[in-house]
């Protein structure tokens, strides 16, 4: 089923966590957080949305990364109807599209909850104080990259974030699959 996220509601700060990355370690927000900023990814291993965004994600990071903007993934799916989102599949995909930040695994799904992510891939954007300025897309290439000129949403949001601890006022909502939730 293709979701679309929610409307950014500005100023709300961060939730912290406690989640294992491929890495075999435990992160908290804390450790993971950027200087200047702070990209939170809600993002699978199976979606076509996410695959088709995948390289362009690592890449995105990276060049946040310069500006001290730190990236982290989430896995949220229930991988026990999805198996392709497994952690050792977290691996695997880290691994292929050269992922340079932490994949976590949210195994009871509830830091998808308290965050309300929508779809992978879903994107918060938040300022050095981790208070929420940005909930957009990637980009404007969404599915198709052969665009020949592709606006870097998330990519400007987050350098005028660092700039101005502000985002932008115009923004597109991500769109993709909707989170695999577990029968309650």
């Amino acid at each position: 089923m293709v979701v679309n996220s929610l409307n950014c509601n500005f100023g709300w700060k961060a939730f912290d966590f406690k989640l294992k990355s491929i890495d075999e370690n435990t992160y908290s927000l804390n450790d993971l957080k950027g200087v200047n900023g702070t990209v939170i990814a809600f993002i699978c291993n199976h979606c076509p949305y996410v695959k088709a965004i995948a390289d362009r994600l690592s890449f995105e990071a990276k060049e946040l990364s310069k500006y001290d903007i730190n990236t982290i993934a989430i896995m949220s799916n229930d991988t026990n109807k999805y198996p392709d989102d497994s952690f050792d599949n977290m691996k695997i995909f880290s691994q292929k599209y050269k992922f340079q930040f932490q994949y976590l695994y949210d195994e009871t799904q509830q830091i998808a909850k308290i965050y309300n992510a929508q779809c992978t891939p879903d994107f918060f954007g938040f300022n050095k104080n981790l208070e929420l300025q940005y909930r957009g897309r990637i980009d404007s290439g969404t599915m198709n990259n052969n665009e020949k000129e592709i606006s870097r949403e998330l990519y400007s949001a987050m350098k005028l974030i660092k700039d101005t601890n502000k985002g932008p006022i115009n923004q597109n909502n991500s769109m993709g699959c909707s989170i695999k939730w577990r029968d309650e």
